[in-house]
């Protein structure tokens, strides 16, 4: 089993940055890509970004890319997301996830991911 946390959401101004957390417990952390993803109101979950089990690639939406940097500390278990030049429609529920199919590279499609974190609240105000 795994437990995933994520924290580091909150409401800011376009232009502004977050960087949010992913603490997680409960198995070799090291061995799994790992992904971020988000929510908005009335939308499907998308993928924003993905790294591999060692932090060596990386992989990010269009949408984000170049705004946002993915990166992962595997000594303290944890993932992060730093979001950078936030855009009113980057606003949505963020989730981090671990890529359960083993695979070195993460996948971006959200049926590879078999647990997920309780979602953090990220608000973006024009």
């Amino acid at each position: 089993q795994v437990q995933l946390v994520e924290s580091g959401g909150g409401l800011v101004q376009a232009g502004g940055s977050l960087r949010l957390s992913c603490a997680a417990s409960g198995r070799t952390f090291s061995s799994y890509a790992m992904g971020w993803f988000r929510q908005a109101p009335g939308k499907e979950r998308e993928f924003v970004a993905g790294i591999s089990w060692s932090g060596g690639s990386t992989y990010y939406a269009d949408s984000v890319k170049g705004r946002f940097t993915i990166s992962r500390d595997n000594a303290k278990n944890t993932v992060y997301l730093q979001m950078n030049s936030l855009k009113p429609e980057d606003t949505a529920v963020y989730y981090c996830a671990v890529d359960g199919s083993g695979t070195y590279y993460p996948s971006r499609r959200s049926m590879m991911y078999n647990y997920w974190g309780q979602g953090t609240q990220v608000t973006v105000s024009s």
